[in-house]
């Protein structure tokens, strides 16, 4: 089955059962206006759920996971989300634990060697087009105010990690948490020296483009 890359933007979430994929609810329609305000893409007002069981997750080209617990998917699931990333969907997936030895990242890291191969997620280099294609970040991913201070523990990760099917990025992992940092009432980015969900944009449009 191949994705459906025709019509208006839609934001998919993915809805798994294993996990709190609800996380971060305000986050969606934040990128949304964002894309409204710095393109012409035309988009879905509201974001879409979509079960990862269901053949619907299909007719979405971009879809984004997250959570903070137990990633395990069902074989339906499984099956679903190796089709959908072979078959040219783009999943961005981030660790709302920012964390590189928590249980969401444990878990999902365990469940992508699985189907992909224990090698398959790589770091992504810093000088990737994902850095350039919209908004300039010529340090690569820039890092998030949970990383620097929000539990405390000063972790920043200074890259992220991609699976590539056929040399595109089919999977765009985050530990930096990113989902919270940009879980805010899009209104109160007036208030922001710069406008942190900028990031955000051009991983959509990359997700897009490629």
């Amino acid at each position: 089955m191949k994705i459906n890359l025709r019509g208006a933007f839609t934001f998919a979430r993915i809805r798994y059962r294993s996990g709190d994929w609800y996380t971060d609810e305000r986050m969606p329609a934040n990128l949304l206006h964002s894309l409204i305000t710095y393109t012409t893409l035309p988009v879905e007002p509201e974001e879409k759920v979509v079960s990862l069981e269901s053949d619907e997750i299909f007719y979405y080209p971009f879809c984004y996971m997250s959570g903070h617990r137990l990633v395990e998917f069902t074989d339906k699931e499984r099956r679903n989300f190796e089709q959908y990333v072979r078959n040219g969907g783009f999943v961005f997936v981030d660790d709302c634990n920012h964390d590189i030895d928590g249980l969401f990242a444990k878990s999902f890291e365990r469940q992508m060697a699985s189907i992909f191969g224990r090698e398959a997620l790589q770091k992504l280099p810093n000088n990737h087009p994902l850095y350039r294609c919209f908004f300039d970040f010529p340090e690569g991913p820039p890092p998030t105010s949970y990383e620097l201070n929000g539990w405390g523990d000063d972790l920043v990760h200074d890259y992220l990690k991609a699976i590539k099917i056929d040399g595109r990025i089919g999977v765009l992992y985050s530990n930096k948490d990113y989902g919270c940092e940009w879980d805010y009432d899009y209104r109160n980015k007036r208030f922001l020296v710069e406008d942190n969900t900028r990031f955000g944009v051009n991983i959509i449009l990359y997700a897009l483009m490629q």
